[in-house]
């Protein structure tokens, strides 16, 4: 049996475009319902359980359109509320984290140096020091908080390169950048930024994230529910905000069709 019931995505704004973008690129016969939350990001710098509520709102706006499965394509959601959606739903949900396992991995047992960028809560919830645990015994993590990344990618300002290498640099000049191994961009919307960050780093540095990771997570979950669309479907994106408003779209748009 098959479905092409349609797949939901959400995020705190428009970081979980991203993982849209590969999903369409991994699964293209696949439907999308993605939904922004933009009008109450950043979801990184809130209380736990603000953030909690916000995503319980926004999973039953999704579950309420006949989705198949969820993909909290939101780190610091997934950190949040991810007892409540596995409790709540009995559909495949798919939950993020920053691919902190991969960047270690890539030593093959030799000892890395890795930062980590993701928002506040996202480092300091219980998931991932739980996460953090597994590895710091053997390799050193640096946990950085980059709040402003999120804010850059919401306010349009991706382009504006001087702005964001100068945010990078305040975030990232306290490293000896040469002694680094992988960074890890723990946070969906920071993986728009993965040219300023090549830009950035010494060349042997690697740029890690988890959404292609995640998509095949999903596609393993779809497929043994054999609820994979039929290999003849279109497939597709609908995009959704909870604002509203015609720049909006219009951004999101943008940061689909890869313009960033």
């Amino acid at each position: 049996m098959t479905s092409n019931a349609p797949i939901g995505v959400f995020d705190s704004g428009l970081g979980g475009i991203s993982v849209v973008r590969e999903i369409r690129r991994q699964m293209p016969n696949e439907s999308i319902i993605y939904f922004g939350d933009s009008a109450n990001a950043p979801y990184g710098t809130k209380p736990t359980e603000e953030v909690r509520t916000l995503t319980q709102n926004v999973a039953e706006h999704l579950a309420s359109q006949g989705i198949k499965a969820l993909v909290a394509a939101c780190n610091t959601a997934s950190s949040a509320a991810d007892t409540y959606l596995h409790q709540t739903y009995d559909f495949p949900i798919v939950e993020m984290e920053p691919a902190l396992k991969v960047a270690c991995d890539r030593g093959h047992g030799k000892p890395q140096r890795v930062i980590v960028a993701a928002t506040e809560l996202t480092l300091n919830e219980r998931k991932f020091s739980a996460l953090m645990q597994r590895f710091s015994s053997k390799h050193t993590v640096y946990r950085q908080p980059c709040p402003d990344l999120v804010e850059i990618v919401e306010n349009d300002q991706l382009e504006n390169h001087d702005l964001v290498m100068a945010t990078l640099h305040r975030y990232f000049d306290e490293y000896d950048l040469a002694s680094i191994d992988a960074v890890v961009l723990g946070c969906t919307h920071f993986v728009f930024y993965r040219d300023y960050f090549r830009e950035l780093l010494p060349g042997h540095v690697a740029i890690v994230d988890g959404n292609a990771g995640t998509v095949r997570q999903l596609h393993h979950l779809l497929e043994i529910n054999d609820t994979l669309a039929d290999a003849e479907a279109q497939g597709g994106a609908k995009l959704e905000n909870s604002d509203t408003s015609t720049a909006m779209a219009t951004l999101m748009h943008k940061r689909f069709e890869g313009d960033s």
